[in-house]
């Protein structure tokens, strides 16, 4: 997508009740002109890290997000972006003067990219300012903490989402057709393989008061989120075990390695793996009665392949990050519905399935769930 188009935006028009300004955007294409007309959703990022710099880079190809603002704890970070994304002054922000952020009409929603644990505090102070927030995954450190940033959010009347860009991909919703649709007959079992190795014992994610966990609050949240919107159910039981071959870097409350096993209530199990301790391990698999679909990469950066019993899926490559931000800004300026949601609640969720796998951990025991 990057490759196809680049987008021009420019400011104008009469304000919106919201205060969300109208933009003119001109996508520029070989022998025609495209021209959209609409409100765009001016964007803060907070957190200024690599994954962030990936949204930044995205939302150039973007025509209903655009990125107007940063908020970062290291100055060097900020004037960096103002050059490369050109960030007006009045924009920028830090952690101790965040709270202004209310005062600035020209800022509509704050995208939280920083580690787990802050995402809770941030998403409330973005709140209280009456911004709409977008929240990185998994969204919280507990179910709790999801709740009370739901509740805030709700308080506040701004809306929440939570960055799952998977259920935007067209792959993705491919499959999610083809379920429903009766192609692959009725759902039996879920296959999810989540992982990558951390060699690095002073990264966060293995920090357990900044990442909350270990491999289960990072990439395992991709299968249990997956297994969900593949089948087309909510788990009802789950079992769990832990492995831990290096307590150097995997630390009391730090899981490297959990395999974990979920049960629906149709009948249709799940078996998955979430892992820092191995590679090339991104891969789904769904069977049914009719019929099965593999995808591998199935969660990555793409491009995402999938195969079912019918053939390659040959859905649309694109770039996850901006199919994101186009959809989530019509969410939230439009009020448009997505095939799977992305609102708070489906946050909650997932940390509640965490918790349970967690539990089941410790306890040796398959865990209810009750979402």
């Amino acid at each position: 997508m990057n490759s196809r188009r680049l987008f021009l935006q420019k400011l104008g028009g009469t304000a919106l009740a919201t205060q969300l300004a109208p933009i003119a955007a001109w996508a520029a294409k070989p022998g025609m002109e495209e021209t959209y007309q609409g409100p765009v959703l001016r964007v803060a990022i907070m957190g200024l890290g690599g994954y962030a710099t990936r949204v930044a880079d995205a939302m150039k190809d973007c025509k209903k997000a655009k990125l107007v603002g940063v908020i970062s704890g290291t100055p060097s970070k900020i004037k960096d972006w103002q050059g490369k994304y050109n960030i007006p002054e009045k924009n920028c922000y830090n952690y101790e003067n965040f709270d202004t952020i209310k005062n600035n009409k020209d800022i509509d929603a704050v995208y939280v990219i920083t580690p787990n644990a802050l995402h809770h505090d941030n998403t409330i102070r973005a709140a209280r300012a009456g911004k709409h927030v977008i929240c990185e995954k998994p969204m919280a450190i507990s179910a709790k903490e999801g709740q009370e940033m739901v509740d805030a959010c709700k308080k506040a009347n701004v809306k929440l989402l939570i960055g799952y860009r998977m259920h935007f991909e067209p792959q993705t919703l491919e499959v999610i057709r083809m379920r429903k649709d009766g192609e692959l007959g009725k759902i039996t079992f879920f296959q999810g393989l989540t992982g990558f190795t951390i060699n690095d014992p002073n990264q966060w994610r293995v920090d357990k008061k900044l990442a909350g966990g270990g491999s289960m609050m990072d990439i395992g949240i991709y299968s249990i989120n997956g297994a969900r919107y593949m089948v087309g159910e909510e788990p009802i039981w789950v079992t769990a075990q832990e492995t831990k071959t290096n307590p150097a870097i995997f630390k009391e409350g730090v899981d490297e390695t959990v395999q974990f096993q979920l049960g629906f209530p149709s009948g249709a199990v799940a078996s998955c793996l979430s892992t820092y301790n191995m590679n090339n391990l991104d891969r789904f698999f769904l069977n049914g009665t009719k019929g099965y679909v593999e995808m591998c990469p199935s969660t990555n950066y793409g491009p995402i392949q999938g195969r079912s019993h019918k053939g390659p899926l040959n859905q649309p490559i694109v770039t996850h990050q901006t199919v994101q931000m186009e959809e989530m800004a019509d969410i939230i300026l439009n009020g448009k519905k997505p095939v799977v949601p992305v609102d708070g609640e489906e946050g909650v969720r997932d940390m509640k399935i965490i918790e349970a796998v967690y539990a089941a951990v410790k306890s040796g025991q398959k865990q209810k769930i009750s979402l």
